[in-house]
């Protein structure tokens, strides 16, 4: 489990692709300081299992499923990444329950710069915009973020100067995709009620 808030702007070193699958290397000297091999780490909200450790640098392997449905397969050695490791049990709990499943990925549509902060619109899959509420929780690229406005295609997010230093974000222009993962409350209570109509 993670909480999208985002430990270290790691760097993608090096990427191995077969088609199928590939293996990524991350610098990440937070995010390793701690770390064993069967750990999980989110890379951009996409948790991934740490299969190889070593000075500062850690190597998981990604399935075609992954690479398909997410932004890590367009990811090139020297792009930043977000990470986070998955919270501890008693941890602290500063953004929301995520799982690090991504359910689609994203563009931003627009930035509006406002005193401190950026308002950025994204658009998002239709099929998703139903799990998306205003004053809502999303994760973006891994980051825990409140929804300030929705409609039938898009949501905004107002951006914190923390936020807009500490992740990737911050660089982030129009036509970027992103991944998304919406709220897993919002994915279950709409299962259950599909269900219900169902019988």
């Amino acid at each position: 489990m993670f909480t999208g808030i985002v430990e270290e702007r790691g760097e993608l070193l090096y990427v191995n692709s077969t088609g199928q699958s590939a293996v990524l290397r991350v610098r990440a000297p937070l995010a390793t300081s701690d770390a064993r091999p069967g750990d999980s780490i989110a890379v951009n909200g996409v948790c991934l299992t740490v299969t190889e450790l070593g000075d500062g640098v850690f190597a998981a392997d990604v399935m075609a499923e992954t690479l398909v449905r997410t932004t890590l397969g367009a990811l090139r050695p020297g792009d930043p990444v977000n990470l986070e490791r998955a919270v501890p049990a008693g941890g602290r709990l500063g953004g929301h329950i995520m799982q690090g499943h991504v359910d689609g990925t994203g563009t931003v549509l627009s930035r509006t710069p406002g005193e401190a902060w950026e308002v950025v619109r994204f658009g998002l899959p239709v099929e998703l915009a139903r799990y998306v509420a205003e004053k809502g929780a999303i994760a973006v690229d891994g980051v825990s973020l409140t929804v300030t406005a929705v409609g039938p295609d898009y949501f905004e997010v107002g951006l914190i100067p923390t936020t807009l230093a500490g992740t990737t974000l911050g660089a982030r222009t129009s036509g970027d995709p992103v991944n998304l993962e919406v709220d897993v409350l919002a994915k279950y209570v709409q299962r259950l009620i599909s269900v219900e109509e169902a019988t």
